[in-house]
């Protein structure tokens, strides 16, 4: 494989017949994939016009909107990189320009025209101005270039950066292709930062494979799905769990979820996509039932997707088959490895002294930190983190993966963090999911969850959060998983045992 998606996006216009929509609150716009792939080549035009170059980077500091895709694919059609920036994480200043190694930075926010940062709505000027006499050469990418520098979420410190190669690009979205079959019919629903790379494959699958795309932002999802008629959303698992608040509550008798589910997310979904971070069993077990199979996955930005459930591969309890070209190997701890036949990359290119080796063999294979096994069908199940293994003063070892999962079911709490300051027993801090707490039934739950748990996995003691969990209050990565430092050190001072 020497990047045949890639390479056939940026080799011509795609079919016509289909289209990118984005849709926010401010209301649903849409454009010809053709139209898009036009502009894009226009813009690569202008930018190399202005100095860019195959091989500079294109930094972009922006929320989700039409600009944002214009850029990522004028790059690629330039041989540039795309520096993709969480707008939560980062600033646009000139020394992320010298930080980053940026040629030019594109931002929504303010301040702009400062040397080397532009504001993004240049880019229609740049369009509208493009000289198209002057014609781009061909681009043509083989399977080690890289097209992207991606930022990790990550929980503490400054973000780790990433190059993504075009081999483990093209691998995932072909392997997607090959277990869902996207056709002429999808609309795809995306909502997560464009930053996020994993988001942009829903674009270039649309270019390759000739299907619809919908782009949103996470606050506009619920209120845009169901005008919007997507076939497959994309969603972490705590967009879903969210969903399946609002359905129940919509209709108190089961009898009436499959309507409200169809108000929801529109008459004509064949799938919902989750991954990114674990998903409890009920809530998949809930949109399935409702007939809105629901399929999670796994993967990191290190090695882009490893193992996916699809229809006709599916297992409760796993998060999926692994894929052709991974390889998944276990050290004597159970702490999961992955080999790719393409890696995403063989170190970070900014990270810490040390991070890289951490993390990479010299092959590539990443140590991912996740416990899990595989069984004989080749189906992959993760047990959690081996960073949250907790073990005891009297030596026993407690995986909290599960403790906390338990908690979550509970439909008074949102997020649950176990912790063991002194070793001795466990401490819970738990995000409600109402504002006042329902404190009651977020105590009925603990009871229940010593209940059902072991004597060395009780917790003795709770903290109701006073205030939910969320990116802007800095306790959820941008993927939506607790920030475990953050939310100790938040409320380590009303723990007891602490």
């Amino acid at each position: 494989m020497t990047g045949q998606v890639i390479n056939r996006i940026v080799a011509g216009p795609p079919a016509p017949g289909h289209a990118i929509t984005f849709a926010s609150l401010g209301g649903i716009t849409s454009m010809p994939l053709t139209e898009l792939h036009d502009r894009a080549e226009r813009l690569a035009i202008a930018l190399r016009a202005a100095g860019v170059v195959p091989g500079d980077r294109i930094g972009i500091l922006a929320a989700n909107r039409v600009e944002w895709v214009l850029l990522d694919l004028a790059a690629l059609r330039l041989g540039a990189v795309t520096a993709g920036f969480e707008p939560a994480k980062f600033d646009p200043e000139p020394g992320l320009l010298a930080r980053y190694d940026l040629a030019v930075l594109f931002t929504d926010r303010e301040p702009a025209r400062e040397q080397g940062i532009r504001p993004i709505g240049d880019v229609t000027e740049l369009i509208a101005n493009a000289n198209l006499a002057c014609r781009l050469p061909p681009a043509e990418y083989c399977q080690d270039d890289v097209t992207t520098i991606k930022f990790t979420s990550g929980s503490t410190g400054r973000p780790k950066g990433l190059g993504a190669t075009v081999g483990s690009i093209d691998a995932s979205i072909s392997a997607v292709q090959q277990m869902f079959a996207h056709g002429a019919d999808d609309n795809l629903f995306v909502f997560l930062p464009l930053s996020l790379l994993q988001q942009r494959y829903w674009v270039y699958s649309a270019l390759a494979f000739g299907h619809d795309v919908t782009i949103s932002g996470y606050e506009a999802a619920f209120a845009m799905m169901r005008r919007t008629g997507p076939t497959v959303v994309m969603g972490v698992p705590a967009f879903f769990e969210t969903a399946r608040k609002h359905l129940e509550s919509r209709a108190k008798d089961p009898a009436g979820w499959p309507a409200a589910a169809k108000d929801l997310f529109g008459d004509r979904i064949r799938y919902l996509w989750t991954g990114s971070a674990p998903a409890r069993q009920s809530m998949l077990r809930f949109f399935t039932e409702l007939g809105l199979p629901i399929y999670e996955g796994y993967g990191l930005n290190e090695t882009c997707i490893v193992a996916k459930n699809y229809p006709g591969a599916h297992r409760e309890g796993s998060v999926g088959k692994v894929l052709p070209g991974k390889q998944v190997l276990f050290d004597a701890d159970g702490v999961v490895s992955v080999r790719s036949e393409y890696p995403v990359n063989w170190r970070y290119e900014y990270a810490g002294p040390g991070d890289s080796e951490r993390v990479f063999a010299p092959d590539g294979t990443v140590r991912t930190g996740d416990l899990g096994y595989v069984d004989e069908d080749g189906f992959l199940y993760i047990k959690g983190r081996a960073d949250d293994v907790i073990v005891l003063d009297n030596g026993k070892k407690v995986i909290v993966s599960p403790i906390e999962d338990f908690l979550k079911a509970s439909k008074a709490i949102d997020e649950a963090v176990i912790f063991c300051p002194a070793q001795t027993y466990l401490v819970a801090v738990v995000s409600p999911a109402a504002d006042p707490p329902d404190a009651d039934e977020i105590y009925l739950r603990l009871t229940d969850c010593n209940a059902a748990f072991g004597k060395d996995e009780q917790i003795k003691e709770l903290v109701i959060a006073t205030e939910r969990f969320s990116i802007e209050n800095g306790l959820l990565t941008s993927q939506y998983k607790p920030r475990r430092q953050q939310i100790f050190g938040r409320y380590a001072g009303q723990i007891k045992g602490n």
